[in-house]
């Protein structure tokens, strides 16, 4: 695999297609993207279903292949490589967070955050100490033994958030990561992304239908019939932290 290029720009997509058949159908998920993600953005990609933004996201984070196009990963074109040197790319480069949490059940939040970790085929003595500083990076280190059920939506959300860091990964993409939280909730996880995004620096992709949730990014992409209609950079986020202290204020 070639080594990364030091382009300013960790995710280059030039001319992007999907195309998906279904019998005699063909059905656009892309159609000719072009687009630009800098090192350490905080990037909100919105859109109506069927729009285009989950084809993005799964072609970005290398789980699927375009039809057509180019899409350069921290410098590397990706679509010709090999299925292993993809899984090598996933879990070296990128720390993905779903909606549905996607935690295992049977297994303490400690071992979910190590999951990746043995995937690697990491030294057993660092899995248990990398897994547990994951945990204290989103506020979680005491609930380390408790399993999914034990904790609420937000605190599995820090956990799966956790595992995706957990491999100091350069990109973090995000599925609409507070689809299923109330908005206290919600906000509590913008928070999270974003002081791991402006302390850390993990560039940051974020898919959201709502547009409050996008107001914390940095730039908001919008896509409609597999298209990019706009790209606006938002000149003041808002701030999550500040909002969460907001919440906590008594009521006058």
């Amino acid at each position: 695999m070639s080594s990364a290029s030091p382009c300013p720009d960790i995710i280059e997509v030039e001319h992007l297609s999907r195309i998906f058949r279904i019998g005699d159908m063909q059905v656009v998920g892309l159609a000719d993207v072009s687009l630009r993600i800098a090192r350490g953005d905080f990037v909100a990609i919105m859109g109506p279903s069927g729009s285009g933004k989950s084809t993005l996201m799964n072609i970005l984070g290398c789980l699927d292949r375009p039809s057509s196009g180019v899409y350069r990963l921290d410098g590397v074109s990706v679509q010709g490589l090999s299925r292993d040197e993809l899984a090598e790319i996933r879990n070296q480069k990128i720390g993905f967070v779903f909606q549905q949490f996607n935690l295992l059940a049977r297994t303490s939040a400690l071992e979910n955050v190590g999951l990746p970790l043995l995937y690697a085929a990491s030294p057993v003595a660092d899995v248990d100490s990398r897994a547990m500083e994951a945990l204290k990076a989103v506020g979680l280190a005491e609930r380390a033994d408790h399993h999914p059920n034990q904790l609420s939506g937000g605190q599995q959300q820090r956990v799966a958030i956790a595992r995706a860091l957990v491999n100091d990964p350069r990109i973090v993409l995000a599925d609409e990561p507070t689809g299923a939280l109330d908005s206290r909730t919600s906000v509590e996880i913008m928070a999270i992304l974003q002081k791991l995004n402006r302390e850390k620096g993990i560039t940051t992709v974020m898919v959201t239908h709502e547009p409050d949730i996008a107001a914390y990014a940095n730039r908001n992409v919008y896509f409609l019939d597999g298209k990019i209609t706009r790209d606006e950079r938002l000149p003041s986020p808002l701030d999550a932290a500040q909002e969460l202290a907001n919440f906590t204020k008594p009521a006058i």
